[in-house]
């Protein structure tokens, strides 16, 4: 077996500690406190990108040398605009009720850090959504899922009910593309 270099995930995102699991890694989890919020006039697939390479700067600063630190960010995109994670209840019902019977993009930046050197790349999907009735978006938001999730839903879980067809990767939806880790991982000598 290939020695690796510990690995270091900068989210408190649980989806994501499953995903690295998933893949036989066990990695120590250590979020990173960095501003997620758009600059002014900042295209989200470009956002995503920049944040995730905040984050990992954020968590190698204090890294052991040699780790590798793992970040992300994944935003939804619909006409061009940001859905974040729902700020309440009714802000969750606001974004399902944009993106019912619709296409949207979900967007994952992702950056690797190791030893001072930060690579970086972007996975997006396009994902449709089924029509809903208003009382589906209301039964779906009292089950509290929507609560933490970028664009109000989790593919994994009861958000995958309404979600009608995905084009691109899965693991990407759910916050953690796996091709682009891989990729990235052998450019800092991480191999998955």
């Amino acid at each position: 077996m290939t020695h690796r270099p510990p690995l270091l995930l900068a989210s408190a995102s649980p989806r994501r500690l499953a995903l690295l699991r998933a893949l036989g890694l066990e990695p120590q989890v250590r979020p990173a406190d960095v501003d997620e919020e758009l600059l002014p006039g900042e295209d989200p697939h470009d956002a995503a990108e920049r944040l995730a390479r905040a984050k990992a700067a954020a968590v190698a600063a204090t890294a052991p040398a040699g780790a590798v630190v793992l970040a992300a960010d994944t935003i939804v995109v619909l006409d061009g605009v940001a859905l974040g994670k729902p700020r309440d209840d009714e802000d969750a019902r606001r974004m399902l009720r944009a993106l019912r019977g619709r296409a949207h993009d979900v967007v994952t930046g992702v950056a690797l850090a190791r030893d001072g050197e930060v690579v970086s790349g972007r996975e997006t999907t396009e994902v449709v959504f089924a029509p809903m009735t208003d009382e589906e978006v209301d039964a779906y938001v009292a089950s509290g899922e929507p609560a933490d999730k970028a664009g109000a839903y989790a593919l994994q879980g009861l958000g995958g009910l309404f979600v009608e067809r995905i084009s691109g990767t899965p693991s990407n939806v759910i916050g953690l593309p796996f091709r682009l880790v891989r990729r990235l991982g052998a450019e800092v000598g991480f191999p998955l």
